[in-house]
């Protein structure tokens, strides 16, 4: 359990860094967007192509991936977009981030089956 918890903690300090860097070289709520979109494509990817190798999913999946990818920032993105008075534009943020995330993962899993087929 040690190893684990030791392989979600710096995993997490990776993705998180990763994050932030990544939204302070791009802005949010655009940087969010994206963070949130490519991570769900390698979550799709890892969750693949790690069935076999479940002794790294917490590195990867938990921690890594779970520090890159942020829904919290993405409700605080929302959220001052919605007090700024841009209604459509929160819905539209929220709409393309849900949706292409769903997406997105989705086609890491099916490319990443394909190439381990």
């Amino acid at each position: 359990m040690i190893w684990t918890l030791t392989q979600v903690a710096l995993g997490g300090a990776l993705g998180s860094v990763l994050r932030y860097l990544t939204i302070s070289w791009f802005g949010a709520p655009v940087a969010t967007l994206a963070v949130n979109v490519l991570g769900s494509f390698a979550m799709g990817v890892v969750f693949v192509a790690l069935q076999d190798r479940t002794h790294l999913s917490p590195l990867f999946m938990a921690g890594i991936l779970g520090g890159f990818t942020t829904f919290s920032a993405f409700s605080l993105d929302a959220w001052k977009l919605w007090q700024a008075g841009q209604g459509g534009g929160a819905f539209a943020y929220v709409a393309a981030s849900v949706g292409l995330s769903l997406i997105a993962v989705a086609l890491g899993a099916t490319l990443t089956e394909r190439v381990l087929a």
